[in-house]
């Protein structure tokens, strides 16, 4: 690629840091980063799916030092997720119909954090329900193919299901969307292996950025900031960016 990718390391260790003091990995972001670069569509999905790998190991590890990580929140979401991601990630999706999906994609991440940034989280006042086992399978192999399939993570699309459904407080919800994302991402690099060769050479520089990054940002977010103006801001990011891959 004729691409300057040294200087993206401080965009990616920013959207790490952002994101993960809300809880998520980053992989939309790094995405709409890579599409305004002019990045081709397996090497921002390889990359993306990687970095998205660091954060969500990282929070998944935090969540669990802190005694917050619930297994039992996890797994109907990721029986059917995993091998769905994994699936996703094997997909190439031609250029001419890979970056109107991602627009989309980025778009629907937009509009779903803007709805928890100026709505509210309903599972912090309502009686939190456990999920119906059905609707957690359907929900985790949908959300995996989609995001394997984008190279997205999935959990952009999960933490607001689960605190509109009221199936978790803001906390379970962001230990099991960082479990989610750990998985789903594992699964869809391994889906791709055959485009690693796509994999830009900085790749070690962007992984050291954005652990840098979600460290720090798991850290604050955890005890200092609120979320919604954050989200507004990453929202307005993800839909100018997800207009610009469509159009």
């Amino acid at each position: 690629m004729n691409i300057d990718t040294g200087p993206l390391a401080a965009p990616f260790l920013v959207i790490a840091l952002i994101y993960a003091a809300v809880g998520q990995a980053g992989a939309s972001g790094y995405i709409a980063v890579m599409g305004l670069a002019g990045f081709a569509p397996l090497a921002m999905k390889t990359t993306a799916l990687s970095l998205n790998l660091m954060v969500a190991a990282i929070g998944t590890v935090l969540f669990l030092k802190a005694g917050r990580l619930s297994w039992r929140n996890v797994w109907p979401f990721a029986i059917l997720g995993f091998p769905s991601s994994m699936l996703g990630g094997a997909v190439q999706l031609p250029e001419s119909v890979y970056f109107p999906v991602v627009g989309i994609v980025l778009i629907l991440s937009a509009l779903q954090m803007m709805r928890t940034a100026f709505h509210g989280r309903p599972s912090a006042s309502g009686t939190v329900v456990t999920p119906p086992f059905g609707a957690a399978l359907a929900t985790g192999a949908v959300i995996g193919f989609v995001s394997g399939t984008t190279g997205t993570g999935g959990g952009v699309f999960l933490a607001p299901i689960i605190l509109s459904m009221n199936w978790g407080t803001a906390r379970q919800t962001a230990a099991t969307t960082a479990v989610y994302n750990l998985m789903n991402s594992a699964a869809a690099l391994v889906g791709a292996y055959a485009a690693w060769n796509h994999i830009p050479a900085a790749l070690p520089i962007w992984l050291a950025a954005v652990a840098i990054g979600g460290s720090v940002g798991a850290w604050i977010g955890s005890r200092y900031l609120s979320d919604r103006w954050l989200r507004g801001i990453l929202a307005f990011l993800l839909l100018v960016s997800g207009i610009k891959l469509i159009w």
